[in-house]
């Protein structure tokens, strides 16, 4: 499984096209148009109005097709909201979104379409499924850091990435063991019960059934797949911090993985403050459909954003992973007092494999 997970992303099969020079958007100086004339920009034959014809020399790109995605760009740069959502439309493509998403959208609809005639044999190699996952964990008021969260709601989304349809779902309520009783602001948070977790199985019997779910999928066998957040914290923290509570190795399917935001901020050219779920939806001309801080739900609505980037063109491919130092004492802080109160708790700790036997017996002397 974990072989076929971990394959690395291809490059993108897009030569980079040269800046022009100051003075050549509208060609050379002596075929500057007259301005008293309007000039018309043509994609694929068709005029768009108020927009400024682009041409380049011939020495601009090594390769004829570069050099029409330029100036196809250039010409979509000119273009009014209301023309890009004509175009849009016209090609049957999604039309909601702030200018710069349809802008994206439109040059990455032709840039597909010529090199598509350019290299028909070229095949992309997208993952055949994407498993979406945003963990709920145990949560208190403020964010104290002393507080040790645990995994209460595992979610997983399962998207095929060649019809863009969410195919199956996974979704196990988790029993927390160090804080077994949920605050009021973590049901209020996440509308997990504490109902809800009392009957839920544990953490280690929850993972088991996630990989035996996986395994009856065939991903990582007969399907190349990817693991894709929303952030990095679900897997370095959450689910780290849970496999070292649990006393389990860090699974292997969980090492590599897509963070969304990464990838949305550096698609679209956004900053990082732009790369907030309820943001990116926005911008993308989406609401939030169902209850928020659910994990079933924010993973739908994650899967929602990431079909909507397929769709515009981006070719998403894993862009974080876990490093060996990452798998280490991250819980073990200040949190002697709280976690003297739990036997499972300070058995967890004094198992976890990656820490020296002078750190456990430093540990052990402070309690």
């Amino acid at each position: 499984m974990e072989d076929e997970q971990t394959l690395q992303p291809g490059d993108e099969a897009v030569a980079p096209a040269r800046r022009a020079s100051p003075g050549s958007e509208c060609g050379d100086e002596a075929q500057r148009p007259n301005p008293e004339k309007k000039q018309r920009c043509r994609l694929d034959g068709q005029e768009t109005k108020a927009s400024t014809l682009i041409t380049s020399s011939a020495n601009d790109f090594s390769d004829p097709v570069y050099k029409e995605i330029a100036i196809t760009n250039g010409c979509i740069n000119r273009m009014s909201k209301e023309e890009l959502r004509a175009k849009l439309s016209e090609f049957k493509l999604e039309t909601r979104g702030v200018k710069d998403v349809l802008k994206k959208r439109l040059k990455n609809y032709y840039k597909k379409q010529k090199l598509m005639l350019k290299e028909s044999n070229c095949a992309d190699s997208y993952y055949d499924y994407i498993c979406i996952i945003d963990f709920e964990a145990t949560c208190e008021e403020g964010n104290p850091p002393e507080f040790i969260h645990e995994i209460i709601e595992f979610p997983v989304v399962l998207l095929n990435t060649h019809t863009l349809e969410i195919e199956d779902t996974f979704q196990q309520y988790v029993r927390p063991e160090i804080n077994t009783q949920l605050s009021d602001f973590c049901i209020n948070l996440t509308g997990i019960t504490q109902d809800q977790v009392d009957k839920a199985d544990t953490f280690p019997q929850v993972l088991k059934k996630v990989i035996d779910w996986m395994k009856l999928k065939e991903l990582g066998t007969k399907y190349k797949y990817s693991i894709l957040t929303d952030g990095s914290w679900d897997m370095s923290k959450f689910l780290n911090i849970q496999c070292q509570l649990s006393r389990l190795k860090y699974p292997p399917f969980a090492k590599k993985w897509i963070n969304i935001r990464k990838s949305y901020g550096n698609f679209y050219k956004v900053p990082r403050s732009q790369t907030k779920l309820t943001i990116m939806l926005e911008k993308l001309g989406m609401d939030y459909d169902g209850r928020p801080h659910s994990g079933l739900d924010d993973s739908k609505n994650i899967a929602r954003i990431a079909v909507r980037m397929l769709q515009d063109g981006c070719e998403l491919r894993v862009n974080e992973k876990m490093h060996a130092g990452q798998l280490m004492n991250q819980i073990i802080s200040s949190n002697a007092e709280k976690i003297r109160k739990s036997k499972i708790g300070l058995i967890a700790l004094i198992q976890i494999s990656s820490i020296s036997l002078e750190v456990k017996h430093s540990f052990l002397m402070r309690i």
